[in-house]
């Protein structure tokens, strides 16, 4: 132990630790999957922060922990954005640096229990804030946020839909915390013990209270996964691959055929051929048809895109523009600044165009649904506004086809199960090459997942739900609630500060009397 932390005095050593500790949580998340790690993920990282010399080197544990964990985040972006991925993960990874400082500051040296008691507060709530300003779309959005690992355990899911993922962020910190308090300071074992028994507490009270999902009805829903088609003319191969398997769940009594991002490379008012042809399948098939389309629209300037439902007669008229998009991939934040990404990378040539508004469609048989369209799935207001909107199933339509051989597509399918379990809602993810997923109102997998490997179409019988989650009623209350932590801390902390500059008052002094003697009379 020793030797290891004299290994750590040279700067360079330390910050290579750091890094590496902070990528250990990726292994709770798709493809490892590892969800019970998340639990002790961020240990080591706690550990080396608390033995940071000085508070400006604790700042730059905390920066280069969140540069690992980034980079282990996105890594798969590497073969896209080649060093501009480094770029990002360390402009990212700065939001980690106030957070290093807190945990010195809280858990350096041998702190008291009530020390160790507001750090179980304090320092969840730091990282649930860091999580808040990073889930901005500018910044890449919520991809990766801690909760999200949790997305195949039940209970967590049932915590989900009190708070959604921000609870479960919550409560993974505050148990990390909680265990390298135990593994590093004895004299504060019993406020760390009695930590992990009120978080235990909470815990199952949340899961014994929170109400569940009142499943009525059910509907059937089919994805159309074509595969990987590339090349010259893949955009009227993909449509004839989709078409071919489409017209095979014809008597299978659907309610809505759902295809992937970018399943239609043509605005469908430019190619009318291409409309009749999706009206003729949903009048074989009996159910509507949900396409995307990423084209330059005839009636506005550039490129959209957008969910179109095609239903027997053509075109209804339901569309939804994509809102939030994805940074460099489909527009360059601050182009006139950044874009020489397009020279080292993928990056998107031209920006695509947003939507203004979130939209529920109505399908057939009453059914409604909300669509998002790829890493809109990642944010959980979009799919909370769209519960509140009335949607009784939510799709997400994706495509994940330039990252085929990474952890992207495992990840991506993953944050369906949260978005159902936040809102009570069934959601469907459907993508181009996989992959594919149906998840229930409580977020359980409705089906088998259709791989990266598959190309078919394949029908879920969707259970559906009736009433309000917490989450959906409440909002994000526990982001509410890391912000009055914080507020409250830092006040205490300002007044603490002020009592420490006071100078104390020092004891009363008598005044001093000054005697004046008279001169001596003559004759005494």
């Amino acid at each position: 132990m020793q030797r290891f932390g004299h290994w750590l005095v040279t700067p360079w050593r330390r910050s290579l630790v750091a890094a590496l500790a902070g990528a250990l949580p990726v292994l709770a998340f798709p493809a490892p999957s590892l969800w019970w790690f998340a639990y002790v993920a961020l240990v080591p990282w706690i550990l080396l922060l608390r033995t940071a010399p000085t508070g400006r080197r604790a700042l730059y544990d905390g920066w280069c922990g969140g540069f690992g964990f980034m980079l282990a985040m996105h890594h798969w972006l590497l073969p896209n954005l080649h060093v501009f991925t480094f770029v990002l993960a360390a402009l990212l990874g700065a939001l980690w640096a106030p957070w290093g400082w807190l945990v010195r500051h809280f858990l350096a040296g041998t702190p008291g229990p009530a020390r160790i008691a507001a750090a179980l507060a304090v320092l969840p709530s730091g990282w649930l804030l860091v999580e808040l300003v990073r889930s901005w779309e500018g910044l890449g959005g919520p991809w990766g946020m801690l909760g999200a690992s949790q997305w195949p355990v039940e209970a967590a899911l049932r915590l989900a839909s009190v708070g959604g993922v921000w609870l479960l962020s919550f409560l993974a910190v505050a148990l990390n915390v909680a265990v390298a308090t135990l593994a590093s300071i004895r004299s504060a074992r019993v406020p760390a013990v009695a930590g992990l028994v009120a978080t235990a507490t909470v815990t199952s009270a949340a899961w014994v209270w929170s109400p569940r999902p009142d499943t009525e009805g059910r509907t059937r829903i089919a994805v159309v996964q074509p595969g990987v088609i590339q090349g010259a003319g893949s955009g009227d191969r993909r449509f004839a691959a989709e078409e071919r398997l489409t017209r095979e769940l014809i008597g299978q009594d659907l309610d809505l055929i759902a295809w992937g991002e970018s399943s239609v490379s043509f605005d469908l008012t430019r190619r009318p051929d291409l409309a009749t042809r999706l009206a003729a399948l949903s009048r074989e098939t009996g159910a509507g048809i949900l396409v995307n389309v990423d084209a330059r629209r005839a009636d506005k300037p550039g490129i959209y895109k957008s969910s179109v439902l095609v239903g027997p007669d053509g075109l209804t008229g339901a569309r939804y523009d994509k809102m939030r998009l994805v940074p460099f991939g489909e527009y360059i934040p601050a182009r006139s600044l950044l874009g020489w990404a397009t020279s080292v990378g993928e990056a998107a040539g031209e920006d695509r165009r947003r939507g203004s508004e979130q939209v529920v469609m109505q399908v057939g048989n009453g059914l409604r649904v909300g669509p998002m369209v790829c890493f809109e799935s990642a944010f959980p207001d979009m799919s909370r506004h769209l519960a509140e909107d009335g949607a009784e199933v939510l799709i997400a339509q994706s495509a994940t086809s330039t990252f085929q051989q990474s952890w992207a597509p495992e990840q991506h399918a993953s944050l369906a199960a949260l978005r159902a379990a936040e809102t009570g809602r069934p959601m469907v993810h459907a993508t181009l090459t996989g992959v594919s997923a149906v998840y229930d109102p409580s977020g359980q997998r409705v089906g088998s997942w259709l791989s990266t490997s598959t190309s078919t179409a394949r029908v879920y019988d969707v259970p559906l739900a009736q009433g309000t989650t917490p989450y959906v009623r409440f909002g994000d209350w526990p982001v509410q609630a890391a912000l009055l932590i914080m507020a409250a801390w830092c006040v205490g902390e300002g007044v603490r500060t002020l009592r420490v500059r006071r100078p104390a008052p020092g004891p009363r002094v008598p005044l001093a009397r000054t005697t004046h003697e008279s001169p001596a009379r003559p004759g005494r």
